[in-house]
């Protein structure tokens, strides 16, 4: 027997969204791969220092991907199980993104060297012979700081749209719990 009433709505809910997220883990990976292709001929990562832009798409790509999994399959199936792993990792999602991971302050990425080769960055903030003076977090920056309307909207719609899974995961979680005997 299935889960019945409103929180027949809620498994269709989480499972939809988590469908959509499934699409784009996996948009993610076959983007980063484009660009590995595009900037390097070769899907082949000789360098990652080189090749950290198309790392970033696909690492983010394949935790999108799995997350949506344990979401969209746990809803379908009724897994209290999935259901549970997708919401505890969702809310460890959440932490990271309001925790703070600082970096080495006087290094850069690697990318930014004159001369890319693995750990060039390292400690080398101040050397103008070594790095490029003008990089592209300036740029970034300025870019955000352009459009932070933008970049508040979403930011909060993300955080919305987390808390309402870990919320439908809950819900789900109790429905699927309490034998399907939900009012």
């Amino acid at each position: 027997m299935g889960v019945e009433g409103r929180m027949k709505c809620v498994k269709y809910l989480l499972f939809f969204f988590n469908f959509i997220f499934w699409l784009c883990g996996l948009a993610l990976v076959v983007l980063g791969v484009l660009v590995q292709v595009a900037l390097h001929s070769t899907v082949v990562i000789n360098n990652v220092s080189a090749s950290s832009a198309p790392l970033v798409l696909i690492v983010v790509g394949v935790i999108v991907f799995f997350i949506a999994f344990f979401g969209c399959c746990g809803a379908w199936k009724e897994s209290y199980c999935m259901v549970t792993m997708f919401s505890i990792l969702l809310g460890l999602i959440i932490i990271i993104e309001i925790g703070k991971f600082g970096s080495v302050k006087d290094s850069v990425p690697d990318s930014c060297c004159i001369n890319v080769t693995a750990g060039c960055g390292q400690g080398a903030m101040g050397d103008a012979l070594k790095i490029h003076q003008t990089g592209c977090e300036t740029v970034v920056e300025k870019l955000l700081k352009k459009n932070i309307m933008w970049v508040i909207v979403a930011a909060l719609v993300l955080a919305f749209l987390q808390i309402m899974g870990i919320i439908f995961a809950c819900m789900l979680m109790g429905g699927i719990r309490s034998g399907y005997e939900v009012m």
